[in-house]
């Protein structure tokens, strides 16, 4: 046999000891996510694979870091990026640039995934934008997520989004020469020029 044969033939053996389209659970969910470097998130039993982000997105989310792990460490508070689980719900697992927690006490906190967060940010990418804009807005309001930021590298904005009766409304849409602020976290302002000049 070929060694392209053998390999077509073993990744049939392998895909069906997986659970079907539809069917994975949260325990699937997690093994995978421990034996893949891909990105990949699970959505009512779908996983979905994202796309690897580019240089420029990770460097604003290095930039971000550095802004909310200054406030972090001086509240006791904890931020972790990706990639890193975020479960919303049972069944639904996402993978948020930046998680935010005010207190490194939380409860929600584990060292496999967190069950919610006070803050995530979302670096839009560039394939499917409303993925970010969409249906994770829609998503992590029902999650009881206090505030979202979402960062458009091709606009330059930084949108503050507070949660309020269950949805999301703008605090500010930050651009350049400004820094965006947060409600939850007092002091904190991120330069945008600082963000979208990373390198």
């Amino acid at each position: 046999m070929e060694p392209r044969e053998a390999q077509t033939q073993l990744a049939g053996q392998v895909s069906s000891l997986l659970p079907a389209p539809g069917e994975w659970q949260d325990a699937d969910y997690l093994w995978l996510t421990r034996r893949t470097h891909q990105l990949v998130e699970l959505a009512d039993g779908v996983i979905e694979v994202l796309a690897m982000p580019s240089e420029r997105h990770q460097a604003m989310v290095a930039q971000l870091f550095l802004a909310f792990l200054a406030v972090a460490q001086r509240i006791g508070g904890k931020v972790v990026f990706a990639p890193f689980r975020l479960r919303l719900r049972t069944g639904r697992f996402r993978e948020p640039d930046l998680l935010v927690l005010r207190s490194a006490g939380d409860a929600r906190r584990h060292d496999a995934y967190w069950d919610g967060a006070d803050l995530v940010i979302e670096v839009l990418s560039e394939d499917d934008p409303e993925r970010d804009t969409v249906t994770k807005r829609r998503e992590y309001a029902e999650a009881g997520i206090a505030e979202y930021w979402i960062v458009d590298g091709k606009a330059e904005t930084i949108t503050v989004l507070q949660l309020e009766a269950g949805g999301y409304r703008e605090h500010g849409s930050f651009g350049r020469g400004t820094a965006a602020t947060s409600l939850i976290l007092p002091g904190l302002g991120v330069n945008a020029d600082n963000v979208f000049d990373a390198r």
